[in-house]
């Protein structure tokens, strides 16, 4: 007799996280029981695959409250440790970006254009506990007379402080060569020319919306591991564009889905939030996330099953295309190519390396699942799914 197809709900899995019976397992463990069990069964066993990633992601940032003074103040221009923060919101309101370089960087006054400390590193500064300057200037108004502020906080003196990413989680990105004659510093790190070398961005059959690549989990409300503590994904990010070409099993053959995330950075750690400082390039900053995905059916369970050998990105020279906003593919590789550490490109090897981290990604995809296991973590439904390129 034939099995009746496996079906889940969300509140079927948390009700068996509850009772601490739920099987939980990371993406690259799912990869080997797909392929021994098939779909079907691997829904009927498991019934989360947590993934995970850790990379810079430089639309990254944090909006702050810093308390008031007497007189009271509307700042209208804030730094901290001399970055600049944006200040047209309210009062003592702010955003500090990941990517905003120090006014005073003394690395830039030897290397115009180089910058060693930046908004994620003021990020970092405050999850390790370490006092800042922050100064704030105004125009002064009736209701808000003060016009000058100047003082050291540390994290726990913000009454507000919380981790907001437009665009995070970047679903595939290409595979970056320079076939100029000249050295590239990208924030796909440092380009030898004449393809001397090959940069790429993601952990691969780990990363969160390599997945789910047709986004049937994800979405406004979805609890995620986010810089060492709990987060939100609270809508698509910036650039999202899952109109992309795809294999037969929905995965990306390009940059696709991306999305927004936020959460409270004072539950977050330095391990997983850490300003970054790439040559030529400036300043951002290397964010953990990990997002655990139900397997509600067999769908689900092939989806997470994917392996580094289907997926597949493009080469892309940053040389001269990239710049003058080209788009064409030098060649077609999968991230088991990849991570093996050299391709081929116009017939020649080519050495490859990583700007994520697999060793960090799997790490995330590990904690996140311990915090499921032990019950510490449910699985929220979505509010509404992300934007999926269909009408």
């Amino acid at each position: 007799m034939t099995k009746q197809k496996i079906s889940k709900t969300y509140e079927e899995i948390n009700a068996r996280i509850k009772a601490g019976e739920a099987v939980v397992v990371t993406a690259e463990e799912m990869v080997g029981i797909v392929r021994e069990k098939g779909a079907e069964q691997a829904a009927r066993e498991v019934d989360v695959v947590t993934t995970g990633t850790f990379a810079p992601m430089c639309s990254s940032g944090m909006f702050f409250n810093f308390g008031q003074m007497v007189p009271t103040i509307k700042a209208s221009r804030v730094w901290v440790n001399k970055v600049p923060a944006y200040a047209g919101l309210a009062a003592v309101d702010a955003y500090i970006g990941a990517t905003e370089p120090c006014e005073d960087d003394p690395l830039n006054k030897i290397y115009p254009g180089e910058f060693r400390y930046g908004g994620g590193h003021v990020i970092e500064d405050l999850l390790r506990g370490k006092k800042v300057l922050l100064e704030a200037k105004a125009y002064g108004t009736d209701c808000y007379a003060g016009r000058k502020m100047k003082k050291e906080v540390c994290l726990d003196d913000l009454s507000f402080a919380l981790l907001c990413n437009p665009r995070n989680g970047y679903q595939n990105y290409n595979c970056a060569v320079n076939l100029s004659d000249r050295a590239v510093y990208t924030y796909m790190g440092m380009l030898k020319p004449h393809c001397r070398n090959a940069n790429y961005c993601s952990a691969g059959e780990l990363s969160p919306l390599l997945n789910d690549p047709l986004y049937k989990t994800i979405g406004i409300g979805t609890r995620i591991f986010l810089g060492g503590g709990i987060g939100y994904v609270t809508w698509h990010g910036t650039q999202h564009n899952p109109a992309v070409p795809r294999t037969p099993g929905g995965v990306p053959r390009k940059a696709a889905g991306t999305l927004m995330v936020q959460g409270d950075l004072k539950q977050m750690s330095p391990d997983w939030l850490r300003g970054v400082s790439i040559l030529g390039y400036g300043n951002s900053l290397a964010v953990g996330l990990g997002i655990p995905i139900p397997i509600l059916n067999a769908e689900m369970a092939t989806f997470t099953g994917v392996s580094d050998k289907d997926i597949y990105t493009q080469i892309v020279d940053y040389g001269h295309d990239y710049t003058n906003g080209i788009v064409r593919s030098y060649g077609e590789v999968s991230y088991a190519q990849l991570k093996s550490g050299s391709i081929i490109v116009n017939g020649k090897e080519v050495q490859t390396a990583p700007l994520s981290s697999v060793v960090k990604a799997r790490e995330i995809a590990c904690m996140l699942k311990e915090w499921i296991a032990s019950g510490r973590f449910l699985l929220n439904h979505p509010a509404e799914t992300l934007p999926d390129g269909s009408e």
